[in-house]
């Protein structure tokens, strides 16, 4: 038999060998009883509680306010992706123009948080499709990437859940996404490394095929710096 102790050492393991459980980020069935108010302050109660804990004086003018910063924080910005009436409206057009090669956004820029350890993961992603008859407006993949950055994250899913939703958009399994990320939880913690970082990819339907990926990863390391 397993001692606390030794299960608190498994998950702990569990969190540093990144593990993920499902392509779907994991949320109970009644995440959204409580609205966003509600949620801030409980969770500003708890903030106050671990603080305290810590032992850190909440008296003093600089952290008098900081459980509710942190509250706000969570439920309005860097967790705010996992409220679905969040999701973008991502409108398609008619691709009337013809235009039949591949488009590819570069250079995303890419915030989220670490679900194992609660830290952010900073890096860029990378975006590409080919038109099936529709496309979507340029500024529509920036803000998929920023809706499912705004979560707990393992970046695979990460990589998969904003594949997924492009697919669904455009009516097409054309679509890729490459991501590079740096995750604090190793570069500030446990191991230290501030030089790594992770790479990940996602490659549906014809970038399947080596030279379709190919084509795509040579446009990701073109020098566009203006």
């Amino acid at each position: 038999m397993k001692t606390e102790g030794t299960l608190e050492d498994h998950f702990e393991q569990l969190g540093d060998d990144h593990i993920s459980s499902s392509e779907e980020t994991p949320l109970r069935k009644d995440a959204f009883i409580l609205s966003d108010e509600e949620k801030i302050e409980r969770i500003k109660d708890s903030v106050r509680e671990i603080l305290l804990t810590l032992g850190m004086d909440l008296e003093d003018d600089s952290l008098k306010g900081t459980p509710n910063r942190v509250a706000k924080m969570f439920v309005k910005e860097i967790f705010g992706g996992l409220h679905p009436d969040k999701k973008p409206n991502s409108s398609t057009f008619d691709n009337k123009y013809k235009y039949g090669e591949m488009l590819v956004e570069k250079n995303i820029t890419l915030y989220s948080t670490c679900e194992h350890h609660l830290l952010p993961i900073v890096g860029r992603a990378h975006i590409a499709y080919i038109s099936g008859g529709s496309v979507v407006g340029l500024s529509k993949m920036n803000r998929i990437v920023d809706y499912y950055a705004r979560r707990p994250q393992v970046q695979e899913r990460l990589n998969i859940q904003i594949v997924r939703e492009l697919q669904k958009v455009l009516g097409t399994e054309d679509v890729a996404c490459v991501i590079d990320a740096k995750h604090l939880c190793v570069n500030s913690r446990g191991i230290r490394d501030i030089e790594s970082s992770t790479v990940t990819a996602e490659y549906g339907g014809k970038f399947k095929e080596e030279a379709v990926r190919n084509e795509f990863l040579e446009y990701i390391n073109m020098d566009t710096q203006f």
